[in-house]
């Protein structure tokens, strides 16, 4: 199973345009962020824009991620999946990561699309994560988030004993492009178990 998380300002509809793409044994699921925004679309949590870049409401995004928690344990009471994979694209790809890191028993690999990790989001023990793999994107175009904070946060990932997977793209905004999908897939085979 593919769990899909949206970016700021977007919906559950967002990313499911993604699944015909993948691995035709793949179930996706996308959920739609808790907070409804005044000009339209949802979040998982506030955000701030400053001179350094993105800022997060830390202690919303956690509460977010225990609802997606939440979420995960019952599509596994619903579905029994063999396994999911955690994606997310933008603010997504926050909450796929803090998820998935801090409960890497739970998925098979992580995906953070177009977004940022942080230090409040890194798992408190490290090791625990050893080998999980996660594939990190980013466009060097992208006007929403920096590709330079993006290369300032992955240091963060490279001190997890993660099997990380990290792919820039010269021409890519803040969007998935085809070549961006296509690494995307082939590191989605890559995780799937062997049928």
């Amino acid at each position: 199973m593919l769990l899909l998380l949206h970016g700021y300002g977007s919906n559950e509809e967002d990313l499911v345009g993604l699944a015909p793409h993948l691995n035709p044994s793949l179930i996706s699921v996308s959920a739609r962020a808790p907070y409804e925004l005044p000009f339209g679309g949802f979040a998982w949590f506030n955000i701030e824009r400053g001179e350094e870049g993105i800022r997060f409401d830390y202690d919303q995004a956690w509460d977010a991620v225990r609802q997606v928690d939440a979420l995960v344990n019952e599509i596994r009471g619903d579905y029994s999946p063999s396994a999911i994979v955690i994606a997310g694209f933008s603010q997504g790809a926050a909450m796929a990561l803090a998820l998935g890191l801090s409960r890497p028993d739970a998925f098979i690999g992580v995906a953070a699309l177009s977004g940022l990790c942080g230090e409040e989001l890194m798992p408190s023990d490290r090791e625990s994560v050893r080998g999980l793999p996660v594939f990190m994107s980013h466009g060097c175009q992208d006007d929403m988030i920096s590709i330079e904070q993006v290369r300032a946060a992955k240091p963060l990932l490279e001190a997890c004993p993660v099997d990380l997977t990290y792919r820039e793209y010269e021409t890519m905004g803040h969007t998935i492009d085809a070549v961006c999908l296509a690494d995307f897939k082939a590191w989605m085979e890559d995780c799937l178990p062997v049928r």
